[in-house]
């Protein structure tokens, strides 16, 4: 039997201003010759020991200590994009967990954030070789065609924000963070790819596609990527 790794603790931020266009957020492509190497993923990174040393906590989805992922987020941030986050209120919003079956996963805490004034963003060019300030919407569009790619938790970030019309609408939104613990199927045929379930899905466990009743979970297929989130038809008696 294999042996399953512990997830490493990480921390993203998504850094957002508003822009013409609506909400822009920062882009970052990580380097081609390290872990999700050439995705173009938000600032953020695992969790280092002198990060836990910061009392500022957030809830855990499995009740356990959530201390350093705040101060993580704002290291990350100041050390990929030379962003200074120590004075902005970083909002959670959702824990991020991939399958089991990853030999190498992350449990991520993601924290959104308003772009500080006057904000000049540096990258290493180690690390970080590029960035870019992208609607989510055309974030999205730029997956869709081939131009860029990134990680199930980052389509269904952009997703979830191209919802609203500024940054505070946003974060005002955050009452709570979202837990995405990933169950995931294979799916083969015409038109192959993955789909990820998450708790509140009908088939969370059973992975059963087609059962009838609530729907949370991600389409990760050939033809495209979709989220969907339902509540189900209602009962009758």
């Amino acid at each position: 039997m294999t042996e399953i790794e512990e997830p490493i603790d990480a921390a993203t931020v998504v850094v957002a201003r508003d822009s013409s266009d609506g909400i822009e957020v920062l882009m970052l492509r990580r380097n081609s010759k390290i872990y999700f190497g050439g995705m173009w993923v938000f600032p953020g990174g695992r969790v280092d020991p002198e990060d836990r040393v910061d009392t500022t906590t957030v809830t855990m989805c499995d009740g356990s200590n959530g201390r350093g992922f705040h101060a993580a987020a704002i290291r990350e941030a100041q050390e990929e994009a030379g962003i200074d986050l120590a004075g902005t209120e970083l909002h959670h919003f959702a824990h991020w967990l991939p399958p089991a079956v990853r030999p190498k996963r992350f449990s991520t805490q993601f924290f959104l954030a308003a772009a500080p004034q006057g904000l000049d963003v540096s990258i290493d060019h180690g690390e970080i070789t590029e960035h870019h300030w992208m609607t989510p919407s055309d974030a999205l569009q730029r997956r869709s065609e081939g131009e860029i790619e990134i990680v199930t938790p980052t389509f269904c970030t952009l997703d979830w924000l191209r919802a609203f019309g500024s940054v505070e609408d946003a974060c005002a939104s955050v009452q709570e963070s979202q837990c995405f613990h990933t169950h995931i199927k294979e799916v083969g045929g015409a038109d192959p790819g993955m789909v990820a379930f998450y708790a509140g899905d009908v088939s969370y466990e059973s992975l059963d596609l087609e059962a009838e009743g609530p729907r949370r979970r991600c389409y990760m297929l050939k033809s495209s990527w979709w989220w969907e989130e339902h509540p189900g038809e209602p009962q009758t008696t």
